[in-house]
């Protein structure tokens, strides 16, 4: 049986951080700088990258870190579980992205070094879908059970419904779909800002899924998974509370990795819920998430559960 976490992740390092215009349309969780500020933003996202990295790597996780190339330019590189992901049967999946900028930061030469380590079996691409304007960001459409291979997505632009159920017959996961908006009804970008799953439980925003029916599916399939449901507000959906990884250590302990806004909004009961589960790892990564609209789950790759060994 698959493991839910791994002990090896890949980061890419950014090179010129920055604000997506294309991505704001949808993503609400972006917040346009001041021009004046760029170059200092850039610093910054570069000072929380690399604490994050040490973090990680304070608790015995393996962090394969890639520098983002100076050209062409991709101020989301920082983000590369949108463009591929990793299984426990050597299985690298390469995605097609939403936004023109953001295809230019799959690199398959990321995927030729990590086949050097690692015993890569399927090289999977799905990227040319984007000449039929289907779009799918890996583990951000994605939220994946892979304990029960089950595969949960928010539909919206960014995951069409079409690739999901590719996606499964390759990955042989059942998936579970639905629709999710914020508080105000603007649709969800990404799956994995409103939900984490981790080995025992499961961290979701169920006041977003739109319809009753939807909500009362996914109570189903956590109740049949076993999954305990631990609840968040909008507004700690919006502090990137839903926006969590789940990696262990060499030794077997489980820790939650998530920004120190994530932490911070999460209330006490909340918090010691997720503490009898395992230990909380809080990063600060305020310019990125607030520039770039994504957390500590975006900015992590799994290395696939083939790289335990």
């Amino acid at each position: 049986m698959e493991r839910q976490s791994t002990n090896t992740v890949l980061m890419i390092r950014p090179e010129n951080f920055g604000y997506n215009t294309q991505t704001a349309a949808d993503n609400t969780f972006q917040t346009k700088p001041k021009k004046e500020d760029i170059e200092k933003i850039k610093e910054r996202a570069t000072v929380e990258f690399d604490n994050a990295v040490d973090a990680l790597r304070a608790i015995g996780i393996r962090v394969i870190v890639v520098n983002d190339t100076a050209q062409p330019e991709k101020p989301d590189a920082v983000f590369p579980n949108n463009w591929f992901s990793t299984h426990s049967e050597g299985t690298v999946l390469t995605y097609p992205m939403y936004s023109p900028v953001r295809r230019l930061e799959v690199r398959q030469d990321i995927i030729d070094m990590l086949g050097e380590t690692f015993d890569i079996t399927r090289d999977y691409t799905m990227t040319h879908y984007t000449d039929d304007q289907l779009y799918l960001e890996g583990t951000g459409s994605l939220v994946l059970d892979r304990i029960n291979k089950v595969a949960y997505a928010c539909l919206s632009p960014r995951t069409s419904v079409e690739l999901l159920d590719k996606w499964a017959v390759i990955m042989d996961y059942k998936m579970v779909h639905f629709h999710a908006a914020d508080k105000n009804g603007v649709p969800i970008y990404h799956t994995n800002v409103l939900m984490c799953i981790a080995t025992d439980f499961v961290v979701i925003c169920m006041g977003a899924i739109v319809s009753e029916d939807d909500r009362n599916v996914l109570k189903r399939w956590f109740d049949h998974t076993d999954k305990t449901v631990i609840e968040i507000s909008f507004e700690q959906m919006e502090q990137f509370a839903g926006n969590m990884l789940e990696v262990v250590d060499p030794s077997g302990q489980l820790h939650l990795i998530c920004s120190q806004t994530a932490y911070l909004a999460l209330h006490g009961p909340q918090r010691d819920k997720i503490i009898s589960f395992l230990n909380i790892v809080p990063l600060d990564l305020d310019t990125i998430e607030k520039i770039g609209g994504g957390s500590a789950r975006c900015m992590i790759t799994p290395g696939g559960n083939f790289s335990h060994g």
